[in-house]
């Protein structure tokens, strides 16, 4: 049966999927619901599967069905095949299989850039500007392959064998590499390292299994090394488990102070999550960076810091995302998330956006809105719903209705950007500059001490904005347009320093470098070294003052 006569029946099956409710997260017992709606939903596709003048694949007809009947609940409900199950699961999980690589595809060509401590490729000797161009006899390189066919060629079981053939900078022979696939871990931490001698930067990317045992690493490493402050950089963080959400705030909160309400539609599913006073860092100063890609789990923590006022919250308004979903398995392996409770910040606020059940393109392009508005670059395009008015700890005003409004509003950071530019990183050329300037340069600056050493070893801004001009003119057919590329100068010329370093040092460098030039890193320390970060942030008098700043 085509794909058209299926679509011609799915919206009836959906419609008669409205009125079933959550018959999957039951026993799908429809023999012994006589008269109700689940029984009408089996007596339709048993009617189909009968009398449809065509034969019907029945399973494939379910698959059709479930997504729809979930996306009618709310945006966030949803079903996962049993083929899409293990790449849906990836990002959270706290390890892989495989030999412990990150790389890129430049040029038709795998990069390595940065090798993982511990695992079979460093044991190996595989270093950092290696390219792999075969995996257990596979040419890899030159032939279009897609970065999920290299996953599946790289990683395995357990201990089984995989062998690659590298190609260095320095050697004109393939090395040829015979490694065991064993367990890497996945580390939510993007970046961390220390701002002017005394400030501890994070940069988390997901809450996964064993983002709280790393994120205590790296703050202990991070103090070791003298932070006695810290920012905890949480833009573009989607969220992902609640727990070490509420672990990590337990960190930071005096004991008793609340971190998190769950509410659900029966008292078994309310929570009330306090911290316990074990944490380590209670007197430390924090600021928490967000954007309004910050969700879920991200706005958990976010919203215990600024609700109990034990820090800033800097940057812009979060996504809005307070549903929390429960997985159920199903018998073929296949899953579906549903939307079992709602989460509360210490204030009283649920801070998930308004939706409409259905109408899920609404709520998807809400991002753009805000956009079209004007509210990622001026505070005063904001709206906020007076209606619903919380006070922190100290009786500041902040707000419900969707996301949460940071304390010191940054605008989206636009100096710089010009069709030159936009048209330099999205061709790549950007980065390929970078990757090759670094391969050439690769003994001479992977001597580098740190980030400040590599980037006395470059050249001058001028010289290597030239460079990438002639490059871009010559490689990819991107005109000079000097009007442009000297409005841009500094932008693209940090970009090249950053792109550089994450090549030769890792992702440290990088967000080191690129930190240095944005606006929201810089007004978070300068928050820090003037003392607007310390806890309590407010009493009351100060708190009509706090709130014409938040507004």
């Amino acid at each position: 049966m085509s794909q058209k006569k299926y679509l011609l029946w799915l919206p009836i099956v959906a419609a008669i999927c409205l009125v079933t409710g959550l018959w999957l997260g039951r026993a799908l017992d429809y023999e012994s619901r006589e008269g109700t709606s689940r029984h009408k939903l089996k007596q339709i596709f048993d009617i189909i599967e009968d009398n449809y003048v065509d034969a019907v694949n029945m399973d494939s007809l379910v698959e059709l069905t479930l997504p729809e009947l979930l996306r009618n609940l709310d945006p966030h409900s949803a079903y996962i095949p049993t083929s899409q199950r293990i790449i849906a699961n990836r990002d959270l999980e706290g390890s892989f299989f495989g030999i412990g690589i990150q790389f890129q595809m430049l040029n038709d060509t795998l990069h390595i850039f940065e090798v993982i401590n511990g695992a079979a490729a460093e044991s190996a000797g595989i270093l950092p500007g290696d390219k792999i161009i075969e995996v257990d006899g596979h040419r890899i390189s030159g032939v279009n392959i897609s970065e999920e066919e290299v996953f599946k060629l790289i990683r395995g079981n357990k201990g089984t064998p995989v062998e690659v053939k590298v190609l260095r900078h320095n050697n004109p022979e393939l090395i040829t590499f015979n490694l065991i696939r064993g367990e890497v871990p996945v580390s939510p931490i993007d970046a961390s390292y220390i701002i002017n001698d005394s400030i501890g930067y994070i940069r988390l990317g997901k809450f996964s299994e064993n983002t709280y045992d790393e994120f205590l690493t790296t703050l202990g490493q991070l103090r070791y090394d003298g932070a006695k402050s810290y920012i905890v950089d949480l833009r573009g963080n989607g969220g992902g488990y609640m727990n070490p959400a509420v672990l990590l705030a337990n960190e930071f909160l005096p004991a008793g102070n609340l971190i998190v309400m769950t509410k659900g539609r029966s008292s078994d599913n309310n929570t009330v999550l306090l911290a316990d006073g074990s944490g380590s860092f209670g007197n430390a100063k924090i600021v928490v960076l967000t954007d309004e890609f910050t969700a879920s789990a991200s706005e958990i923590f976010a919203g215990a810091i600024q609700d109990n006022d034990r820090g800033l919250v800097i940057g812009r308004r979060t996504f809005g995302k307070g549903l929390v979903q429960r997985p159920f398995e199903l018998p073929d392996s296949s899953e579906f998330r549903l939307t079992v409770q709602r989460y509360y910040t210490p204030s009283g606020r649920c801070i998930q956006k308004n939706y409409t059940p259905g109408k899920n393109a609404d709520y998807d392009t809400e991002i753009l809105n805000r956009y079209d508005r004007g509210e990622l670059f001026s505070a005063d395009s904001l709206k906020v719903d007076s209606s619903l008015i919380f006070h922190t700890s100290t009786g500041r005003l902040v707000y419900g209705g969707g996301g949460i409004i940071p304390d010191v509003f940054v605008p989206s950071d636009t100096t710089g950007i010009t069709s030159y530019y936009i048209k330099a990183v999205n061709s790549g050329t950007l980065r390929k500059f970078a990757y090759e300037y670094a391969e050439l340069n690769r003994d001479e600056l992977s001597e580098a001490r740190d980030v400040n050493d590599m980037l006395g070893r470059l050249p001058s801004d001028n010289v290597l904005l030239q460079s990438f001009v002639n490059y871009a003119n010559v490689k990819a057919g991107i005109a000079p347009r000097w009007y442009y590329i000297n409005i841009s100068a500094r932008l693209i010329v940090n970009q090249i320093k950053a792109l550089i370093a994450r090549d030769i040092v890792g992702m440290d460098g990088y967000f080191q470098i690129i930190n240095s030039a944005d606006p929201v890193v810089n007004e978070a320390v300068s928050r820090i070294e003037s003392g607007d970060a310390e806890f309590p942030l407010f009493d009351n008098k100060q708190s009509n003052q706090s709130n014409d700043e938040q507004r």
